[in-house]
C-alpha cells in the first residue's frame, strides 16, 4: 500500500540504504546527487559498507555514513542496524538495494516514510513500493536508480524531468586523498616522467568477466615496449592470485598494489594515474567517474546497462553469440574473453590517450 510522503519541508533526515558491490555503489552517484537537489535541507544518510568512505567521503551529497559490514551472526546484525537507525530518527528511507532485510530494517525501525522497488515480495514493508521499470535491461543502471529519486520527487512537487537529462556521476578527491596517493606512488618508486599504467585484471564477484591473465601480460609488455609504461597491478584482496600470475607471466616487474590498499588508497592512486585497464569491474567505475582515462574489456556482461557511464571510459569487446549471458563462471571455453586479442586492446589505450593528451604518446610503427 503506498501512503503520501510529507512535504519537503517536513523531511529533516533521510537513509538511504546503498548497495553492497562498488560498480554499483559509483552507478548511484546521480541518484544521490539528484536526491540532493530534491531535498537541500535534509541530512542525508548512506548506510553502506566500510569500503564505500572510499568513494563517498568527498562528496557534497552524503553527509554521513553508517557503516554496517556483516560480522556472520545476522540477526545480530538486524538488531544493531534497526537500533542505529530507530536512534537516528530518519523521516524517510530510500531503499537503492533490492533485499528484503532492508525494507524490513526500515519498518522496524519505525521510520515513517520507506521508498524502493516491490522486489522480493517486500511491497507491504513499504510505503511506497515502485514496481520494476518496464525498460530494465534496456537502459544503464544509473537510470535504476534515478527512477526510485524521481518517483520521490513527483510524489512530493507532481512533476519531475529528472530521467529526461544526462546523468553526473562525477566523483572528485579532496587535496588530502590526492596527496596520499602521490605518496603511496611515490613510496613505489613512481613516477619517473613516463606514463603510469594500473591494470586490474581480477573481478571479485565472477571468475567468467576476468580476461585471462597471460593476455594482461602480453598487453603490459606492449605498454612497456612501446610507451616505456610503468605497470601497476591494482585490486582487492582476493584478486591477489590472479595479479601475482600477470606479474609471473610479465618480462618487466610491475609495482604491486593489489591487495596492499585500502579503497580509499585505490581510489586516490586512480585519481593520479594516465589510464586504468580494467574488467568490467568496480575500480572501473570509479577510475571513469575520476575522469581516468579508463579501457574497460567486456565479455559475458552487458555494456548496455552496466559500462562506466562516462566520455572518459572505452569499452572493449569481441562478443560471441553466447554474449551476453551474465554468468559468472563459463561453461563453455570462455571465447568472448578469449577472442579479444591484446593489440586490440593496446590500440584502444593509444587512442584514448592521445585523445586526452594523457602525457607524451610516441608513434607505434607496425
Amino acid at each position: 500500500m503506498n501512503r503520501a510522503v510529507p512535504s519537503r519541508e517536513n523531511i529533516r533526515s533521510v537513509v538511504v540504504r546503498g548497495t553492497n558491490w562498488v560498480g554499483d555503489a559509483v552507478m548511484t552517484v546521480p541518484a544521490l546527487r539528484e536526491l540532493r537537489r530534491v531535498l537541500p535541507s535534509a541530512r542525508i544518510t548512506l548506510a553502506t559498507r566500510s569500503w564505500s568512505r572510499g568513494i563517498f567521503a568527498d562528496s557534497d551529497f552524503v553527509d554521513e555514513i553508517f557503516v554496517h559490514d556483516p560480522t556472520g551472526h545476522a540477526f545480530s546484525d538486524f538488531r544493531r542496524q534497526v537500533s542505529q537507525w530507530r536512534s537516528a530518527g530518519f523521516d524517510l528511507a530510500i531503499l537503492f538495494q533490492n533485499s528484503f532485510q532492508a525494507a524490513l530494517t526500515a519498518r522496524s525501525a519505525g521510520i515513517p516514510y520507506r521508498i524502493g522497488y516491490s522486489t522480493q515480495h517486500r511491497g507491504f514493508l513499504l510505503s511506497s513500493a515502485i514496481p520494476l521499470p518496464s525498460w530494465q535491461g534496456d537502459r544503464h543502471e544509473v537510470f535504476y536508480y534515478l527512477n526510485i529519486v524521481e518517483h520521490l520527487e513527483r510524489t512530493l512537487i507532481g512533476k519531475s524531468e529528472l530521467l529526461q537529462h544526462a546523468p553526473n556521476l562525477e566523483l572528485s578527491i579532496a587535496a588530502e586523498g590526492s596527496e596520499r596517493g602521490r605518496a603511496i606512488l611515490s613510496s613505489a618508486g613512481l613516477p619517473n616522467g613516463s606514463p603510469i599504467v594500473a591494470l586490474c585484471p581480477g573481478s571479485t564477484n565472477s571468475r567468467a568477466k576476468r580476461w585471462p591473465a597471460d593476455r594482461f601480460a602480453q598487453l603490459a609488455e606492449l605498454l612497456v615496449q612501446h610507451l616505456g609504461a610503468n605497470i601497476l597491478l591494482i585490486g582487492a584482496p582476493d584478486e591477489l592470485e590472479v595479479s601475482l600470475r600477470v606479474a609471473e607471466l610479465m618480462q618487466t616487474a610491475p609495482v604491486m598494489l593489489t591487495g596492499a590498499t585500502s579503497l580509499d588508497d585505490a581510489v586516490a592512486v586512480l585519481s593520479l594515474v594516465d589510464v586504468l585497464i580494467s574488467n568490467d569491474t568496480g575500480p572501473a567505475h570509479i577510475s571513469a567517474a575520476l575522469g581516468t582515462p579508463t579501457v574497460v574489456i567486456f565479455g559475458p556482461t552487458n555494456p548496455v546497462t552496466t559500462r562506466p557511464f562516462s566520455e572518459a571510459a572505452v569499452v572493449v569487446r569481441n562478443p560471441p553469440d553466447c554474449a551476453p549471458c551474465m554468468l559468472r563462471d563459463c561453461p563453455i571455453d570462455h571465447r568472448c574473453m578469449t577472442a579479444i586479442a591484446p593489440e586490440a586492446v593496446f590500440e584502444q589505450v593509444l587512442t584514448i590517450m592521445k585523445s586526452t593528451k594523457v602525457g607524451s604518446v610516441p608513434e607505434v610503427q607496425g
